[in-house]
């Protein structure tokens, strides 16, 4: 079968894997299509993403949705041939975050495709994966594959809505207009955001933010846009540069709630700090998700227009077409690879 592996800066590889044997409490899964992730595009670009990097060769991906083939010893779980997500955490559900109810920030936990730890943990971008039968998630009524693949994504801005709080009546700033800053868009609305603000320098990440629901856009990199806001309630920065957290920080309100949720780079990142004193800004934290993956899927299959953010479907054989397409913010929002054959 054919897999997706990472051995380390601008090397990536299609290579030919074993097809796995499901283990006890395992579950194996016929991979349909798997999201390109900026975490993935980091591996790709510079071996690694954050404080992560790459010290083996590694099976990216995890945004993966396909069908249930069959299940090892003790493992049960939807029938084989039933559509299903898969929930890329396997949380120890023994340290003091798990036992806090914070099991996205565990300090001992699995996630497909992640080189957090040694031995890394081998991703889903193969046409078959084994993984623990509790991280299945059969697709709800209406859902298609297709679109549920972008449960992961949603999971991750439902969870950074979740820790600005509430945001009904609002007006919300989201900084970046990728795949990720597109979703927090559409969680905002979904959680009752009166206002969304969306700021990128492209103008057609602006257009797949106005596809998720934004009521503004800005140019980011022009000061003199009549867009922007002369201050908002809440601010998601999505984008990951130490800019947009600046941008977050200056139009925030007082008293306001800043999250950060993009991967700032490597080191120390310079931010207006005083800022957070003087005016009692609330920054914030948000890393990844947990029970949110179930309220994804069901906000998925209640609207279509999720749609229009999946730019293409590549043929897993030619992966690496797909991550330029997907590195390429000016032509793609989420690219999917197809993992039939």
């Amino acid at each position: 079968m054919l897999g997706c592996v990472i051995h380390g800066a601008g090397d990536l590889r299609v290579a030919e894997l074993p097809v796995p044997e499901p283990g006890p409490g395992e579950a194996l899964v016929a991979v349909r299509y798997g999201g390109v992730c900026g975490s993935d595009l980091h591996y790709w670009r510079h071996g690694g993403v954050g404080d992560f990097r790459l010290r083996e060769p590694m099976v990216l991906g995890h945004e993966v949705v396909g069908t249930v083939v069959s299940y090892g010893a003790g493992a049960t779980g939807p029938a084989p041939g039933t559509a299903v997500a898969v929930h890329p955490a396997t949380p120890c559900g023994r340290c003091p975050e798990c036992a806090d109810g914070r099991a996205n920030v565990c300090r001992d936990t699995r996630y497909l495709g992640s080189a957090a730890r040694f031995p890394h943990v081998q991703g889903g971008f193969a046409a078959q994966v084994a993984v623990a039968a509790e991280q299945l998630r059969a697709l709800p009524d209406g859902l298609g594959l297709r679109r549920a693949a972008l449960a992961e994504p949603l999971s991750v801005a439902l969870h950074a809505v979740r820790r600005a709080g509430d945001v009904s009546g609002r007006h919300v700033l989201v900084t970046g207009a990728g795949p990720i800053g597109c979703l927090v868009v559409a969680a905002a609305k979904a959680a009752g955001a009166a206002r969304v603000t969306v700021t990128d320098p492209l103008p057609r990440a602006r257009e797949f933010a106005a596809a998720a629901g934004a009521d503004a856009l800005v140019r980011a990199d022009d000061p003199a846009d009549a867009g922007w806001p002369e201050e908002v309630d809440v601010a998601v920065e999505a984008s990951g540069a130490a800019a947009g957290l600046d941008t977050c920080l200056r139009l925030v309100r007082r008293g306001g709630v800043v999250v950060q949720l993009g991967m700032l780079p490597p080191g120390q990142s310079p931010f207006a700090g005083n800022l957070l004193v003087s005016r009692e800004i609330e920054l914030r934290g948000a890393f990844r998700f947990d029970a949110e993956f179930d309220d994804a899927l069901r906000l998925l299959a209640a609207r279509a227009e999720f749609d229009e953010l999946i730019s293409a479907v590549v043929p897993v054989r030619k992966a690496e077409d797909a991550f330029a397409l997907a590195a390429d913010r000016s032509r793609s929002c989420k690219v999917l690879l197809d993992f039939a054959d």
